[in-house]
């Protein structure tokens, strides 16, 4: 989206601590990288991203599901395509889109 970012991820152990790596730690890294990049392209300095974030804990694979497919049909929401598909800046781990109606594929438990 022009104006935030929508994730869903499974935080990875900290071998060292051996403990899972914090929200925080993961969102710290990734809006350093972020801003970093986006400054350096936009040749400024400065903070380019807000400190705050929002979080949901999903404890379901049907909440999940339905946090993907509001992820999925947010840029349509929005106006900005007129199917997930054609929004370039959207990315599945799998590597490929699904309609927000179609169920995820069964994997690993």
């Amino acid at each position: 989206m022009p104006d935030h970012v929508h994730m869903v991820f499974t935080p990875l152990i900290n071998v060292e601590k051996r403990e899972m790596r914090s929200l925080a730690e993961i969102m710290d890294a990734l809006k350093g990288a972020s801003a970093h990049m986006i400054n350096r392209k936009l040749g400024r300095p400065g903070e380019s991203l807000q400190e705050e974030s929002f979080d949901r804990v999903l404890r379901s694979p049907e909440k999940l599901d339905e946090k993907i497919a509001y992820i999925l049909s947010n840029p349509v929401r929005k106006g900005l395509v007129s199917s997930p598909e054609e929004y370039p800046w959207l990315w599945t781990a799998i590597g490929e889109l699904r309609s927000p109606a179609q169920p995820r594929a069964a994997g690993p438990t």
